[in-house]
């Protein structure tokens, strides 16, 4: 190529800057070299330290905030978190009390408390365990075909309460276990009061069954005493008769203690503190007799089925102190069993204590004492005794048609003569009878430690109206329990003195011995002795029926035996007059005559036989089967012969 032939050379303009120089080979990079500014050399990593500063700062500024965290944790919120862990594994347990026991006077126990265990299942919760576990072997059995068969949810319930229900026999059914555990509860009892063994042997093999601790009331007894007892409920507490009442004695205090607990449950060692023992309920001892506690509640139920009655009652006293020995009516139930499962029809009242009624002709018993006590007559005094009386602007007959018969003040009341009664009755005067009333006990309650125990009913004096002088000697138109009947004859036979009726003989022993009733003279020991003596004609037999009392049949041999008979017209619902059909039949006596050692008190509720089963009216077998059975058990010696008494003069 020629000369001419080349391009022109471009030429550079003159204010333009020469190109940069490049860096040898291997040189540092520029942007690490300095440059100069100002004709001065700047400082070598002074962005680092910028960069390490920062750093520095805020790290510092981290530490910082952790060491306030820190200090805020243990020195303002110290105190709460350490009080909330504390309340976490803190457990305070309480130590039940156990409930006092109830026993006769011999100690023989009727109610008593023992340890149980109630059986318990959370069904959501457990079911979903148990599922949980099927899930884990089922996929082991993929793994693994020689591993065991998974069990099902429903498997494992059914086995579940199968176990129980084998245990327990007949207390729960395998289909009730079943629907419970089946069930959407988050809790259930499926038993309750089992044996702590049997409890074990539950839970031994299904670890998805849980237990709580309980105590469980036990009757071995049954019905014995069951209306006087009563019973308790699920919670231990008392229902009804003097588990109820004694229940601030029976109960105790239950105590208390705190530890704690770790995450698996145990009890941390060394934790327990803030012990309170329990204090456990007082032991009571009542007067009662279980034998003849036994024996009377098996009479008044024969009675009560031989009889045809609505109902049946009977007291037993100790002739010296008034202390109950037995009282029962027939319809007992089963505390045992529980209040809920026993015959609706089951009488859980204490009748001899709650239901007052007419008494009829044992009330008798105050005219002969105020006729005697003020000498208005002897016992051999004879009366012309006619088949009526006009009194108090009523006509009274005897119970029987007859004319005018020559009885004495014996015979009026062993032959049991209205008519003959109130011939006395009007010789003492209304004063002095309302007086006796009112020591004999009548229309108070007698504080004899039972509950639900009625006063009976009483008139005045100043509401005495026309008729009610006729009434009151003979025993209607006023009402008493069968105990105040049975206290009224307790005072003929210690010896004119009342002994208000006691039940509850101590607490805890000897040592808390019940207090002493005060006793009240109603008449002297003369007079006492006197009726007594009269009162043997009641009892008194005669082939020929003229010096035969009317409750011959209670007689028991061997034996001088005191008492009266009564029968008293009911008052019809209906019309509110006294019944020509439907009466109480009552019987009052003392055994025996010679030396007094029991009172026996009865009553039957519109019977239309004899309490044996025979033709008539009578409580006298009653009577004379609780009599016998009472002289027999104690070993009371036989009775001195008796002279025959003289109730109809002449014949």
């Amino acid at each position: 190529m020629t000369r001419a032939q080349r391009p022109p050379t471009k030429k550079r303009p003159a204010n333009r800057a020469a190109p940069r120089p490049q860096p040898a080979r291997g040189a540092a990079p520029r942007s690490a070299r300095a440059r100069v500014k100002g004709g001065r050399q700047p400082e070598v990593g002074t962005t680092f330290l910028r960069r390490s500063r920062f750093s520095g700062w805020a790290i510092v500024a981290v530490f910082a905030v952790i060491a306030m965290w820190l200090g805020v944790v243990q020195f303002i919120q110290a105190p709460g978190l350490s009080e909330k862990a504390a309340s976490q594994r803190q457990v305070k347990e309480v130590l039940p009390a156990v409930r006092g026991s109830i026993s006769d006077r011999g100690g023989q126990p009727i109610a008593f408390t023992m340890e149980a265990k109630s059986l318990t299942f959370q069904p959501v919760a457990e079911r979903k365990r148990i599922q949980e576990k099927y899930d884990k072997e089922v996929e082991a059995k993929k793994q693994d075909s020689s591993a065991d068969e998974p069990v099902t949810v429903d498997d494992r319930v059914q086995a579940i309460a199968k176990k129980i229900s084998s245990v327990l026999g007949d207390k729960v059914s395998e289909e009730k276990l079943l629907e419970q555990l089946r069930g959407n509860d988050t809790f259930v009892y499926l038993a309750r009061g089992v044996d702590p063994a049997k409890a074990t042997e539950v839970t031994d093999e299904f670890e998805e069954v849980g237990t709580e601790r309980e105590s469980v009331r036990n009757y071995p007894g049954g019905s014995l005493a069951a209306n006087i007892v009563g019973a308790t409920g699920w919670d231990g507490k008392g229902l009804i008769g003097l588990e109820s009442s004694l229940d601030s004695i029976l109960a105790g205090t239950d105590g208390s203690m705190t530890y704690d607990r770790g995450s698996d449950g145990a009890v941390i060692p060394g934790s327990t503190r803030e012990v309170h023992p329990a204090v456990d309920g007082g032991k009571v001892t009542l007067t009662l007799d279980n034998d003849v506690q036994f024996f009377v509640q098996q009479a008044v139920e024969q009675a009560k089925q031989k009889s045809g009655a609505k109902n049946v009652q009977a007291v037993v006293l100790d002739s010296k102190t008034g202390q109950v020995l037995a009282m029962g009516n027939d319809g007992t139930f089963n505390p045992q069993l529980g209040l809920d499962k026993n015959p609706k029809d089951a009488r859980t009242g204490n009748l001899p204590v709650s239901t007052p009624f007419e008494p009829g002709s044992v009330n008798k018993l105050i005219t002969a004492v105020a006729a005697i006590e003020g000498k208005k007559t002897r016992p051999d005094e004879v009366l012309q005794v006619p088949g009526q009386i006009r009194m108090s602007g009523v006509t009274v007959n005897d119970a029987w048609q007859h004319g005018v018969e020559p009885y004495t003040t014996t015979g009026v009341f062993g032959k049991s003569s209205n008519v003959g009664t109130l011939m006395l009755a009007q010789r003492v005067g209304e004063d002095a009878f309302a007086d006796y009333v009112k020591k004999f006990g009548l229309g108070a309650a007698t504080g004899v430690g039972l509950p639900g125990e009625s006063g009976g009913s009483v008139p005045a004096l100043n509401q005495w109206s026309g008729g009610t002088f006729a009434n009151l000697p003979i025993g209607q138109g006023m009402s008493m329990t069968v105990l105040q009947m049975a206290g009224m004859y307790q005072a003929v036979a210690n010896g004119g003195v009342r002994m208000p009726p006691r039940i509850i003989k101590g607490v805890d022993g000897a040592a808390n011995p019940a207090p002493e009733p005060e006793p009240v003279r109603v008449m002297s020991p003369e007079t006492a002795r006197t009726v007594l003596d009269m009162f043997r004609a009641a009892l008194q037999n005669d082939p020929t029926g003229i010096q035969q009392g009317t409750g011959a049949k209670g007689a028991v041999d061997g034996w001088q035996i005191s008492g009266k008979t009564g029968t008293a017209q009911q008052v019809d619902p209906v019309t509110h007059a006294y019944s020509n059909s439907k009466y109480n039949i009552t019987f009052a006596g003392v055994a025996p005559t010679d030396d007094p050692r029991f009172v026996v008190g009865l009553m039957m509720d519109a019977p239309t036989r004899s309490s044996d089963g025979t033709g008539g009216q009578s409580a006298a077998p009653l009577f004379h089967d609780i009599s016998a059975f009472l002289l027999q058990k104690y070993g009371v010696p036989l009775s001195p012969p008796a002279p025959k008494l003289t109730l109809q003069a002449g014949k």
